[in-house]
Order: structure tokens, then C-alpha cells, then sequence
């Protein structure tokens, strides 16, 4: 069993990527599922549905979010009605959607779950490492693995909660910063753990942003309308190779 998580994907041309590229990528790699977090669909924020269907349609099963998920009000119904896009579950339980979904995976029921993170983040989330162990918990015995796309800044809140995670999740991934980490591991009660899996857009720019916009944007200090970056688009993230038993391996990949 395969899983693949592709990093945040940003703006109208790392949806054109996916629809280009995920099909052939998925059957040259035998993946069985792909997560991908879609907060930066809609560029800076939430996509519409319409752009949340051609995200499905393009090989993504499952998408997980961040903090920018409520910004596009149209996808609020989305969260409510659809199993296939969570919002982070350590927002309050009156938010739309939902925090934890489920997704079949070579005959396993799968647990996915979305989180958060509050250091330089939200601050007054619940926090996320209590919000997991009640999920678990409350899931315990319904699900074959655990899967958590933990969308955070710090690089140590994020190996905390892997630690944390070890041994009762089978895959921890990071998301937020669009920037891939060199630290992918199998830790030592089995979780396969990364820090950051990167981003699926536009690579010549700041975070998939138009460089020189951001950069007058800290000169200046004005806040410029931000436009998609130009040149290659990729999409980074990682497979993780699962047995009914344990996890075999994590890498690095990029198409």
C-alpha cells in the first residue's frame, strides 16, 4: 500500500499541475491514496468548490487544509457536506466541517486527520496534541492507520507532536511553510514522520508568490496584491510504503 501527501498547493497553476501531471505520477508510482492540503487552492486562500471538484478530479482522494480554510466563505457548505476535505480538527467543534475523516485504502479504513498548529500561528486554538489523543481515542478500534497533516510554523512544535505520535499514528506529515524538510524518518515505535513535504506550484518565487512583489513587501511595508510566481511549477511531497503491520519506508518526491 501506497500512500502519497503532496504539499500545500498554491494558487490556479498548481491546480493545472495536478490535472496535467497526478494521473501518470500515480500509476508510474502504484500510489493507492493521495492527501494533499489545498488551504492555498484559492491563492492566499480556501478554494471554491469548483476548484475543490477539478483538485478531486485530477488524482487527489482526500484533502486536508490550515488556517487560511475559512477565508472563502463559498466553501463553507463544502466542509459541512463533503467526507473528502476536513478543516483543522482544533478549531471549535461550532466551525464548519469537520476535523477527522475517513478514506478506504487498499481495503483499510484509514483515519485522516487535520491539526493546526498554535506556536506563531493560533495561539487560542485548542491545542493540538489534546485534540488528537481525544480523536484517537474516541476512534479507537474504527480505523487499520492513522494519518495527521499537522500544518504549522514551528519546525519544533511540529517534531513534537511526531514524537508525541509515534507508535499510535502511522504517518505524521508537516504542511504551512511550502518549503520541503531533509528530515524524513521512520521513528523508533514506527511512525513515518516528516517535518514539511513542500508545496505544488510555482517554484521561482517566494512560496509560489511572485518575488519581487514580496520582497517590495518587505521594503515597503505596503500590502501589495500578491500574484502567483512564474516559471516551473512542481509538486513536492511524500510516499509512504504500509504494510498491514507497519510502515516500510518514507521519501521525498517531486513531479
Amino acid at each position: 500500500m501506497k500512500l502519497l501527501a503532496i504539499g500545500d498547493i498554491t494558487g490556479p497553476r498548481g491546480i493545472e499541475h495536478l490535472k496535467a501531471k497526478l494521473w501518470d505520477f500515480r500509476r508510474a508510482e502504484s500510489i493507492d491514496l493521495v492527501v494533499a492540503n489545498a488551504e492555498n487552492a484559492g491563492f492566499i486562500v480556501g478554494p471554491r468548490p469548483a476548484a475543490v471538484d477539478e483538485i478531486f478530479m485530477a488524482g487527489v482522494d482526500f484533502i486536508t487544509s490550515g488556517n487560511h480554510i475559512f477565508q472563502n466563505y463559498d466553501l463553507w457548505h463544502y466542509l459541512d457536506e463533503s467526507d473528502r476535505i476536513i478543516r483543522p480538527a482544533n478549531y471549535p467543534a461550532e466551525a464548519p466541517g469537520k476535523g477527522y475523516s475517513y478514506a478506504e485504502m487498499c481495503g483499510y479504513r484509514v483515519l485522516v486527520i487535520s491539526l493546526l498548529g498554535r506556536s506563531f500561528m493560533e495561539p487560542d486554538l485548542d491545542c493540538p496534541f489534546r485534540t488528537v489523543d481525544r480523536i484517537l481515542s474516541a476512534e479507537e478500534g474504527r480505523f487499520d492507520f492513522a494519518m495527521v497533516d499537522f500544518h504549522a510554523e514551528a519546525t519544533a512544535e511540529k517534531k513534537a507532536l511526531g514524537y508525541y505520535l509515534d507508535g499510535r499514528a502511522s504517518v505524521v506529515w508537516g504542511t504551512h511553510t511550502h518549503v520541503p524538510t531533509a528530515d524524513e524518518a521512520i521513528l523508533p515505535r514506527g511512525t513515518a514522520y516528516i517535518s514539511d513535504v513542500g508545496m505544488c506550484g510555482p517554484q521561482d518565487g517566494v512560496l509560489g508568490l511572485d518575488r519581487d512583489i514580496v520582497i517590495r513587501r518587505f521594503l515597503e511595508r505596503i500590502p501589495l496584491r500578491q500574484e502567483s510566481a512564474k516559471g516551473e511549477v512542481s509538486a513536492q511531497g511524500i510516499i509512504v510504503e504500509l504494510d498491514s503491520s507497519s510502515v516500510k519506508s518514507i521519501r521525498r518526491c517531486e513531479f
